[in-house]
């Protein structure tokens, strides 16, 4: 039914007038930014990785003619952080045994397009709020002290994407030094809706707070009260807490044996538990097997 819908209104596009044009192009952007729904629940990892390039391709284009959409920003910013990082910095890792070399291009394609989701991120909230870019850079709180609710998803991804480029260009101290804007943004997120999608928020928190844990003696603690919340606001059908956890709080404090029984419960888990979440879920047990068969390089002496 979609599909059908969308090449409809890509007749439109092509014969209609300025006005037809301009609905058809909103009407467009409305359908591919609630399409997040129909990947998310897909199980073959591999089909999703073909198709996402193509789906974010179309969402640009849009966007190129209706720049402000503000829910195709969103769509256009969720989209390129989980393509990147399932498709892209992952396999990174997956490679770099065999080949250093391809693994130090695929992050750095994996950063640019982390800075494209945060330049995408940055312009939709711009949209309801003129100027933010400038004021995120004296007063990052302070600058969002105005963002409601209906701003968390664009905050939280923002941020995501932005911690993401940063993780992967330790060697620039420019990039390095927005961490604070990162912080602010995210916090600004949790403040107003500390549920958001199942406690993603928290996941999030808890590989930043271990990020930080060379300055601040408690992040281990911290982070594991938002591990014990993402676990309870996903009802335990996530495997990202547990990942994540794994390879942030057990890596650092060396315990392997919680490391490898974390993972081990996350291979355990239904991914058809939480349809909704069914492909992230998916693509965190990808990595928790990839972790687990690098327990003795991770844990080495």
């Amino acid at each position: 039914m979609r599909s059908a819908a969308l090449a409809a209104i890509l007749i439109v596009l092509l014969t209609g007038g300025c006005s037809v044009r301009t609905f058809a192009l909103n009407q467009m952007g409305d359908a591919l930014a609630s399409s997040g729904s129909t990947f998310g629940s897909d199980d073959d990892l591999e089909l999703i990785g073909d198709a996402a390039p193509f789906s974010l391709k179309l969402m640009e284009s849009i966007l190129a003619e209706t720049p402000d959409h503000r829910g195709l920003l969103l769509a256009v910013t969720k989209g390129f952080v989980q393509y990147a990082y399932a498709y892209v910095e992952l396999p990174a890792d997956e490679i770099e045994d065999r080949n250093v070399k391809a693994a130090y291009a695929q992050r750095d394609r994996a950063r640019r397009l982390y800075l494209r989701a945060r330049n995408y991120g940055l312009h939709g909230l711009e949209t309801s709020y003129p100027g933010l870019r400038k004021t995120l850079r004296t007063d990052p709180a302070g600058a969002l002290g105005a963002t409601t609710v209906e701003d968390v998803g664009l905050l939280y991804w923002t941020g995501v994407a932005w911690a993401a480029a940063i993780s992967l260009s330790k060697d620039d101290p420019f990039l390095v030094a927005d961490l604070p804007i990162v912080e602010a943004l995210v916090r600004r997120a949790l403040n107003l809706h500390e549920t958001y999608d199942h406690g993603a928020i928290h996941v999030f928190l808890i590989s930043f707070e271990m990020s930080r844990s060379g300055v601040n003696a408690g992040a281990a603690n911290i982070a594991r009260q938002h591990f014990d919340r993402a676990v309870e606001l996903s009802d335990g059908n996530q495997a990202a807490p547990l990942v994540t956890f794994a390879e942030t709080v057990s890596v650092t404090e060396r315990n392997r044996a919680q490391f490898r029984e974390l993972l081990q419960r996350a291979l355990k888990l239904n991914p058809d538990a939480q349809p909704e979440s069914r492909l992230a879920n998916l693509v965190m047990q990808r990595r928790a097997r990839w972790l687990l068969g690098h327990t003795d390089q991770l844990f080495a002496d």
